[in-house]
């Protein structure tokens, strides 16, 4: 039977999981610009941001339970959280300057420009030529090269979903691991995955519903000439996301 007090604490720690979520700018920006950056449905954005969120909750938890079964102090599990997020934050201001960079060097190849061709008498004229989104007026063996190009640079980012999972694995969840010391210390297993499922459940739920509701927002928006530099503004976003985590405590 779980005592009241248990009760209490889960509700205690559903309301700390919903606003650790929503101040922490990290559990949800990254993936709703590089979804709007690199066109992901909202299927595959909330699986992505599902299994990340998965992964930050559940590293916690194994990290609390392996201190629990050690008998580690909570100071020394807090000092071990503490030191993985100083990773997670650096890994995402790293993460979202790489990804910066990327988006600069891709919208510098996909710059529209011109080739003039000759046809015998008839003289020389130009073609339009945009490789962005793989658009192409006219292919010749030049535009074939650069198609193929932009298109391996895709298939290298295609590794962003799993960079995604990492950083957030590495994240943690400062609040979660002394809740859930309390009912371990009274041999309450019940209370632990309570305690640990009420925060987890709200965490997730939290991000998926923003991520959802920007992400609805962002169909919307409209960059115009600056939509080739998607990439680049999500990793600039990103950076600063991580950035604001690691000095601004957030």
């Amino acid at each position: 039977m779980i005592e009241r007090e248990i009760w209490v604490l889960a509700g205690t720690a559903a309301s700390l999981g919903l606003i650790h979520t929503v101040i922490g700018p990290d559990h949800y920006l990254p993936f709703i610009v590089i979804s709007r950056a690199r066109n992901w449905t909202l299927r595959k954005t909330l699986f992505v941001s599902f299994l990340a969120g998965l992964g930050h909750i559940l590293s916690s938890v194994v990290l609390g339970f392996v201190g629990i079964a050690l008998g580690i102090a909570v100071a020394r599990l807090e000092g071990v959280e503490s030191a993985r997020g100083e990773i997670a934050a650096w890994l995402l201001i790293g993460f979202g300057l790489a990804y910066f960079i990327w988006g600069m060097r891709r919208a510098w190849k996909g710059k529209p420009h011109t080739h003039a061709h000759l046809h015998g008498c008839d003289g020389a004229h130009e073609h339009p030529h945009s490789p962005e989104h793989g658009v192409h007026e006219h292919v010749h063996s030049h535009e074939k090269a650069e198609h193929a190009h932009l298109h391996g640079e895709e298939k290298k980012a295609n590794i962003t979903p799993w960079v995604l999972f990492t950083i957030f694995v590495f994240g943690p969840c400062e609040p979660l691991i002394p809740l859930v010391m309390y009912p371990a210390a009274r041999h309450s297993t019940a209370g632990v995955a309570l305690v640990a499922g009420a925060f987890g459940l709200a965490t997730i739920a939290t991000m998926l519903i923003i991520i959802t509701a920007a992400s609805w927002g962002a169909r919307f928006v409209r960059l115009g000439k600056l939509e080739r530099y998607s990439h680049a503004l999500a990793g600039l976003m990103i950076f600063v996301s991580g950035l604001a985590v690691q000095f601004l405590g957030l």
